[in-house]
Order: C-alpha cells, then structure tokens, then sequence
C-alpha cells in the first residue's frame, strides 16, 4: 500500500460526494463536510463508541445515528468470571436527528430514548461519559456509568477510505490510551474504575456504507512496565484501501504506521473457531501476535434485510510489535479484542 499520509487540513468530500485524498493522518486533519454528502441521507452511518476498562472489568457504550435505524447500546464485561451483557434500545428513522459532532476535536452528544439515557460531552481536554440504562441486567438490575477520560494522546489514526461505488465512503479515528476514571454500576454491584489502571478508546466513525460488508477491526490498550502507554489499531475488509490501511501502533502518544496486518482465525469444519487461538501478521515484518480468546460477545441483531453480526472477541495478546524508529515492543498476555462483523445495512 501507498500509505499516504495527509499532513494539513484538507475537505473529506469533494463536489460530488466522493473522499477528495484517500488516506491516513495522525490527528483530525480531514474536515468532515457533511453538507457535500451526494447519496441518499438514509444511507449516512455515524457513530460515537467508547470502550472503557481495566484488565478485571470494562464497560462499551455506543451513541449511533444509522439513518432509518439508531441506537442507544451498552455492553458490560466482567474479565474474571467471564461474562458479559449487551443491549440496545433502538429507535427507528434518526435521519441526523442526533445531531453527532463533525469532529472529535470537541462537541457533546445527548440522547435519551425512553429510559434509556445516554451523555458524550468533549471540551476538547475532558471527555465524560454519564447516563443510565434501566432494567439491563439479567434481573432487571439498572446499569449506570459516570466516566472521565483524559491526557489525550498527542496522535491517533484517522482513515479516509472510498468504496468503489461513488458517493459511498469510510471516515473513521481512533483515540487509544486515553486516562479514564470513575465507575459504573449493575444493580448494587460497582465497578471503580482507577486511573492508574484504566485507559479509554474512542472509535468515531462516519461514512455512506455499501449495504453488505464484512470488516476485520483489532485494538489493544494497556500500560507496559515501566507505565508508557502502548496499544494499536489494526484492522481491514472495507472500501478501497490502497492509499492506505488503518494499522497504526500507539507508544507514550504517538502514532507509528504499519502496512498490511492479517487476522488468521482458525477454522473447524469449514467455519470460523473464534475461541480458539488466532495468529496476527504483517508484510512488512513488524507485527506478529498469538492471541489467546477469552470470551466471545455475540450479539446478532438481524432483520435478514438489515443485520449486524458481530464476533467481538476479548482475549490476551503475546508477541511483538516494531515502531517506525526499529524499537522492539514486547508483550505478554496483555487484554485486547479483535473482531469480524457481518453487516447488511
């Protein structure tokens, strides 16, 4: 791949609709132009999902305006049993009613949909999560979350891929490593979450999609020995992806590009064994991890005319990953995911 890498402010979208400069930049240097979008507004994907959590326990929320279809969702991880709870309340024909910000840079997002409530507010160095979800537990108990993140890293990944059909296109960021702190609740039970030990992810997604398309996304986030924070983004299956890919390592806050990474998922009897142990490599030499699953969040939601099929897989990492300046970071058993999604939407 070309790994072209935008370095000033530049439009997402020309006159027509389509990505202007397909490719990658370390910060939000693409200016989402939402106004030149030339499909169809019911087509138009926009989501804000955080990931949030320690090595015993972590929380997913998801705001997601998906044109004729939106959600509210919240997942609950326990690492130690395993175990864990998704849900999503949906509400039909959002059509940019949710009014998701354009960048991540700052902007506030807040929605409630019957009791289910949820907050996302960005002044551009505090990020706080905050609301609740009623009767989520397996016994009706009350999910709540009250979250800060902060020390923004200094770079991040942030892709603009075209799909081959025109004024369809992919814009996406990752923040990694983000310090988080505070807790949520399940019923009478809490979970602190501690800033020394706890980091949050943002994945910021935007885009007019093709209806059916399978993706590959893996992220890691943790603390080496010495504290540095160090995770990546790895990840493939959609648009056309020749100007560049969105694998990116992160160390101590900054952005080291990687090529091409392959997610090997073991195979029986034809299908995919997710719980069985899977390989990452790169072509360029620079990734290669064993990762050992933990447990599977398999959470289909299929109408058969609009579906999301998700193996959202938690498990521990070991190998090694090489930055842009040759340095050799190794890992044991360190808590990541990795994922392959089936959506029809």
């Amino acid at each position: 791949m070309k790994q072209f890498e935008i370095t000033s402010k530049t439009p997402l979208l020309d006159e027509n609709g389509n990505i202007a400069t397909a490719g990658y930049a370390k910060t939000m240097l693409y200016e989402y132009n939402r106004e030149k979008i030339s499909a169809n507004k019911a087509l138009l994907k926009e989501w804000d999902y955080y990931y949030v959590g320690n090595d015993s326990c972590a929380i997913c929320l998801t705001v997601a305006d998906m044109g004729y279809i939106g959600a509210l969702s919240a997942t609950y991880l326990d690492f130690t049993v395993p175990t864990q709870i998704t849900k999503s309340s949906v509400l039909l024909f959002p059509m940019g009613k949710m009014n998701l910000p354009r960048t991540t840079e700052f902007g506030d997002i807040h929605w409630k949909n019957g009791g289910v409530e949820m907050t996302f507010t960005n002044d551009g160095k505090l990020r706080k999560l905050f609301g609740t979800y009623p009767k989520f537990g397996k016994n009706k108990e009350d999910l709540t979350f009250d979250i800060v993140l902060s020390e923004m890293p200094e770079e991040g990944m942030v892709i603009a891929t075209p799909f081959t059909k025109k004024g369809r296109f992919y814009f996406n960021e990752k923040i990694n490593c983000m310090r988080a702190e505070g807790y949520f609740t399940l019923g009478e039970r809490r979970f602190d979450l501690d800033k020394e030990t706890s980091l949050g992810t943002l994945d910021w997604g935007r885009g007019v999609w093709t209806y059916d398309n399978t993706w590959y996304w893996g992220s890691l986030q943790t603390r080496l020995d010495d504290g540095s924070t160090f995770g990546w983004n790895i990840g493939y299956g959609f648009g056309n992806n020749t100007e560049a890919s969105e694998n990116m390592l992160f160390y101590r806050g900054k952005s080291h590009k990687l090529d091409e990474v392959t997610f090997h998922i073991p195979q029986k009897d034809g299908q995919d064994d997710y719980m069985s142990a899977w390989t990452f490599t790169s072509n360029d030499g620079r990734f290669t991890m064993d990762f050992q699953p933990l447990l599977d969040r398999y959470e289909p939601f299929d109408l058969k005319i609009f579906a999301m099929i998700p193996h959202q897989v938690f498990g521990y990492f070991t190998g090694k990953a090489v930055l842009d300046d040759g340095t050799v970071i190794e890992i044991k058993n360190k808590l990541g995911f990795a994922e392959k999604v089936h959506n029809k939407w």
